[in-house]
């Protein structure tokens, strides 16, 4: 899930462990059937999306990321009042694509800021558009 934003931050533990400017908040959720390959693609399709100002990329906007995991993407909350997670991949497979996708997105020349896998954290953010998309490969 992109978000292009004005700033965005994460905060653990009433401290920021990450925050950016101009750019993209990224929600990346990881499914059973992602692998390095989907990261790396992923990666690209996230610097090269024209969605920036002026019709541009991240990558050639001058833009950074945010990149946030977010295994509640893939909650399914279809049956009963509690969402299942069935279709998230354990945090074992989820964080090295995780980390994988951060490294490809730096490889394109994106300033990468993170939060921190696996933990609660609290996200600000001032949505740009407002615009948001969802982007699966």
């Amino acid at each position: 899930m992109l978000q292009r934003v004005t700033r965005a931050r994460v905060d653990v533990d009433d401290e920021t462990v990450g925050a950016i400017g101009t750019g993209l908040l990224v929600l990346l959720g990881v499914t059973h059937d992602d692998d390095v390959t989907t990261a790396r693609a992923l990666a690209a399709k996230v610097a090269e999306v024209r969605i920036m100002r002026g019709e541009q990329g991240l990558a050639e906007s001058g833009g950074s990321a945010l990149v946030v995991s977010q295994f509640t993407l893939y909650g399914d909350p279809r049956k009963g009042r509690r969402p299942t997670w069935l279709a998230a991949a354990p945090g074992d497979v989820a964080e090295p694509l995780y980390q994988e996708f951060c490294r490809a997105l730096r490889s394109l020349d994106v300033e990468v800021a993170t939060g921190s896998f696996g933990t609660e954290m609290a996200v600000e953010l001032v949505n740009d558009g407002p615009t948001t998309l969802l982007l699966e490969m």
